[in-house]
């Protein structure tokens, strides 16, 4: 069953963001951040991070305005393997006026959808954006 949604994206942008999901990242987190042009109800890209810290990644988010972040995460294991899973994370902060959560909600299972990215965080609170709560839930 295919999600709806109130906001569109455009086909060049999702495969903007498939190829930043085959992109060879080795050199930390790298993350592609996205927002809705509430005028249009467009999913456009915001930012785009090569080599990005989490606590650089939420400093750079808004304080007050939700986002969608694809997140190539750098995760290093106990035996010394080191992967580069592909995360969501919708990003809604508790200052968010409550007209912006509820167009983003919205929007969030199609985009999940349209770009392929199944494992999916909600983080509200900067203190839930680390390394330990991604690891934990992984």
């Amino acid at each position: 069953m295919s999600a709806t949604s109130t906001c569109e994206i455009d086909d060049a942008l999702v495969q903007k963001i498939k190829d930043f999901r085959f992109a060879k990242y080795e050199s930390g987190n790298a993350a592609f951040v996205l927002q809705i042009d509430r005028k249009t109800l467009k999913i456009v890209e915001d930012k785009v991070h090569d080599d990005i810290s989490l606590e650089d990644l939420i400093e750079e988010l808004p304080e007050n305005t939700p986002r969608f972040i694809i997140l190539s995460y750098e995760l290093k294991h106990d035996d010394g393997r080191t992967n580069y899973p592909l995360l969501f994370i919708y990003w809604s902060p508790s200052t968010a006026k409550a007209e912006m959560n509820m167009l983003y909600t919205s929007a969030k299972t199609y985009l999940q959808e349209k770009i392929e990215v199944n494992r999916g965080f909600d983080i509200h609170d900067p203190e839930s954006l680390t390394d330990n709560n991604l690891r934990k839930n992984l």
